[in-house]
């Protein structure tokens, strides 16, 4: 059964709301018109349409200044702009401002309809992407750890035996690469997924807290100590406790931990009632154990204890195959969460991201990918929406892989060099048909025409 939307039709032009009124009413749709942006905005307020079709230049309000005002209130909502006018200025920055996409008077029914179609497919495919990821917020399956990368994936199978046993694991690496996801893989595929799943890092307390939080405590046990309270080795019991940055944890509390893993059992301060537990230990750490372990820094004993089992995940300069796809995750997630429609990446965006070495790494480009996210008011992230550092210029060698000399001294000014032949001689293959060109480019038409004017092509 064919869908039916209510679309708010806005010209000042009668003879176009009529002719619109009367196809969309023939294809089922329910048509609702306004003659210029203020009125278009009061219906849009009182009737709140599943798509717009408004006209750039009216009286009163133009289309652009109507576009901004809807933005503010229901991102979610596609609006297609409409112009006489076929300059590549005006249509990028409606596309800027967060139109879905425009055309051009006198346009094609046909292409009207099909792009109508595509935006109100994309914004349902949006919706059912929010329910999923509402669904799946707490559930940790293996396909939570995207990755293409072959090391990854053997990494992967085996966290997944692992899961099974009730082992202690001891996960390493750089801060950022997801050992705590890692972690709570292991949780929730394991058979102490019912149970809870506690964190907490070693690091971010005083030894005095960090042993009342651990062990817990009597009343009266210390001053401020008002009442008894239970530690986290009591609260995890049946299930994880991730013991994050293990590496900075007191000798002394080191001690007491090592008692807790071999005899399954512990006090509480201020108390002499000994407490039997039943947790299975995670430990992370992104510093090199076995190094502290020689410098007199951990307890040798513990850390036998701790590396029943050791992973390591992989930096992400290491694995450069997982850039593209983490950050069109990331993308999909922030966009969602801030109730965007951002639906890609600029090539060039792509390329900076891709050559970058991400010493923070998944953490990193998570947090740029956000950071773009939310400085962006279009549909498309471009190179200028990145964080700072990223922008900045790259050296590069003056000689390419292939021999060609490269025109700049820096990655950007080449990357722009050869992006713009590749435009004009993709308009050129198409006889400047830009539909023709965005396909054989393998971009969107939103895409190009940003380039177009970015690089001043007519």
């Amino acid at each position: 059964m064919k869908k039916s939307y209510r679309i708010l039709i806005v010209d000042d032009e009668e003879s176009v709301r009529r002719m619109l009124t009367t196809v969309f009413t023939r294809d089922g749709h329910q048509p609702i018109c306004a003659e210029d942006g203020q009125q278009a905005l009061e219906l849009f307020k009182q009737q709140t349409p599943d798509i717009v079709l408004m006209d750039i230049r009216m009286p009163k309000l133009n289309g652009m200044e109507a576009l901004q005002v809807m933005r503010q209130t229901h991102q979610n909502i596609p609006v297609i702009l409409m112009t006489a006018y076929a300059a590549v200025e005006t249509a990028v920055e409606a596309l800027r401002l967060g139109a879905f996409d425009y055309v051009i008077k006198p346009f094609d029914l046909d292409e009207l309809k099909i792009m109508i179609g595509r935006a109100m497919q994309l914004r349902e495919m949006k919706q059912e992407i929010n329910l999923l990821h509402r669904a799946l917020s707490d559930s940790y399956q293996w396909d939570r750890i995207l990755t293409n990368s072959p090391k990854m994936m053997e990494l992967c199978k085996d966290t997944a035996k692992i899961a099974q046993s009730n082992a202690s694991v001891l996960i390493t690496g750089e801060s950022g690469t997801g050992k705590e996801l890692i972690a709570k893989a292991i949780h929730y595929n394991s058979p102490r997924a019912k149970g809870p799943f506690i964190k907490i890092n070693c690091g971010a307390l005083p030894e005095s807290l960090l042993e009342s939080e651990l062990f817990g405590h009597e009343k009266g046990a210390f001053t401020g100590a008002q009442t008894q309270r239970q530690g986290l080795f009591e609260r995890a019991n049946q299930g994880t406790l991730l013991l994050d940055e293990v590496g900075e944890m007191p000798h002394n509390l080191q001690v007491k931990l090592l008692r807790v893993l071999q005899e399954r059992e512990f006090e509480r301060l201020g108390g002499g009632h000994t407490i039997k537990t039943d947790i299975r230990l995670i430990a992370a750490t992104n510093r090199n154990l076995a190094a502290m372990v020689e410098q007199g820094e951990f307890r040798q004993d513990l850390f036998y204890r701790l590396n029943v089992i050791h992973l390591s995940p992989i930096p992400l300069r290491e694995r450069p195959e997982d850039i593209a796809l983490l950050a069109q995750h990331f993308l999909q997630k922030f966009s969602a969460e801030n109730s965007k429609e951002i639906v890609e990446l600029d090539p060039s965006t792509l390329a900076i991201l891709e050559s970058y070495p991400w010493p923070g790494n998944v953490r990193e480009l998570s947090n740029a990918i956000e950071r773009a996210v939310i400085m962006s008011t279009g549909f498309i992230i471009f190179p200028d929406e990145l964080p700072e550092h990223l922008q900045q210029q790259l050296n590069i060698p003056h000689i390419g892989e292939t021999g060609h000399p490269l025109i700049g001294h820096t990655l950007k000014e080449n990357l722009k060099a050869y992006e713009r032949e590749l435009i004009c001689t993709a308009l050129a293959n198409n006889q400047g048909n830009r539909v023709q060109a965005a396909r054989f480019l393998g971009i969107s038409r939103r895409a190009l025409m940003y380039k177009l004017q970015e690089y001043r092509i007519d």
